[in-house]
């Protein structure tokens, strides 16, 4: 399909998002299952009968869709709202708890929401029950728009964790935040796309997702929150907005992108286990002037996975693991959806038209 590009709006940094066709979805009948929460640990407990032992909520997991109340009353514990406050301005944002200890919790959020406190400011996290306490950056990565933060508060309720590599078009989706200061929101869709190439950022630093679009609610602030799916486990972080206008941000018209969870794990676990992350790199420079479909190689890195491979320059990269490549920004994604150590199947344009098949051990690098 064509392509089009479009505007994204990440709360307080603008960036460009380059999108296909249109998705058709249709949501798939969900069992329902009778469920107890826990009004403490938030654990969840079959219920044989319907009913629930005191201490515990009766809630239903699944029905057609996405049983929205029973979602929100699970997640909504572990969903935080961040203001930030530094000499350079402020903003809010969202986030939520992704583990916890009997002395701190650590949260997770976008980069753009915290990064005017990196260098001198404060964060201020209010929990779901009204207490705020003062955050503190953990680690942060640009690149990918995520960072940690961490509060002296134990024991708090931490969200469940999905596999955003099962989701599929048409399933259902919540979305949990503070859009425009509004804590406590709660908006529900689908899952409208998959692996949708999305640049955020600012001139000088540029976040590659390799996005979940979905049709639910996101405006400005909703950035950090999670997007769960229908048992209310995360499976996204939510992170920008699509609008066909320029200049300031507008609301949302259906098309949000969320950073898959199964990406983001790997770099909060790196975080919170180093205060840094590590992104995987093809060891390539792609060629900028070039206008045609695919990506070229305008160098190559020395001992780096490219050329270990035999790949040439010159060459141009048509498709990634099976996902066409349509230009460098798709090229990059994909591999920045990978890990370090990870092994690439690459189809490529030699310099003389002939197309050859590579396998590509993807190197590590320190992420900024």
């Amino acid at each position: 399909m064509k392509s089009t590009v479009v505007k994204v709006f990440i709360g307080f940094l603008i960036g460009a998002v380059s999108v296909g066709g249109l998705a058709v979805a249709n949501t798939p009948s969900v069992p329902v299952v009778k469920a107890c929460m826990d009004n403490r640990s938030k654990a969840l407990f079959v219920s044989t009968n319907g009913s629930c032992t005191k201490g515990r909520t009766a809630i239903d997991i699944g029905a057609t869709g996405a049983n929205v109340k029973s979602i929100a009353q699970l997640v909504s514990p572990s969903v935080v709202s961040l203001k930030v406050n530094s000499i350079t301005g402020g903003g809010s944002g969202s986030g939520s708890v992704i583990r916890t200890t009997s002395t701190i919790s650590y949260i997770v959020t976008n980069n753009h929401v915290i990064e005017s406190a990196a260098n001198g400011g404060t964060i201020e996290v209010e929990l779901n029950n009204g207490e705020v306490l003062t955050g503190t950056i953990v680690g942060r990565d640009s690149e990918y728009d995520l960072a940690v933060v961490s509060v002296r508060k134990g024991n708090l309720p931490v969200i469940a964790q999905g596999d955003s590599s099962a989701v599929a078009i048409g399933d259902a989706v919540v979305a949990f935040g503070s859009p425009l200061g509004l804590s406590g929101t709660v908006t529900s869709g689908i899952i409208s796309a998959l692996n949708r190439p999305v640049t955020t950022g600012s001139t000088s630093i540029t976040s590659y997702i390799d996005a979940i679009q979905t049709d639910a609610a996101i405006n400005p602030g909703n950035s950090g929150g999670p997007l769960v799916d229908s048992q209310g486990r995360i499976v996204g972080v939510n992170s920008a907005i699509a609008t066909l206008g320029s200049g300031s941000a507008t609301g949302n018209i259906g098309l949000g992108f969320s950073i898959p969870f199964n990406q983001a794990k790997r770099i909060i676990n790196e975080i919170i286990a180093t205060g840094k992350s590590t992104k995987p790199i093809f060891g390539v420079s792609f060629d900028s002037t070039f206008t045609g479909t695919g990506a070229r190689i305008g160098a190559l890195t020395a001992g780096k996975g490219a050329e270990k491979a035999g790949i040439p320059v010159n060459s141009i990269v048509k498709s990634i693991d099976g996902f066409k490549v349509n230009n460098a920004v798709s090229a990059i994604v994909r591999i920045r959806s990978k890990a370090p150590g990870d092994q690439i199947t690459v189809i490529v344009e030699l310099p003389n038209g002939t197309s050859r098949t590579y396998t590509v051990t993807l190197d590590s690098a320190p992420s900024l």
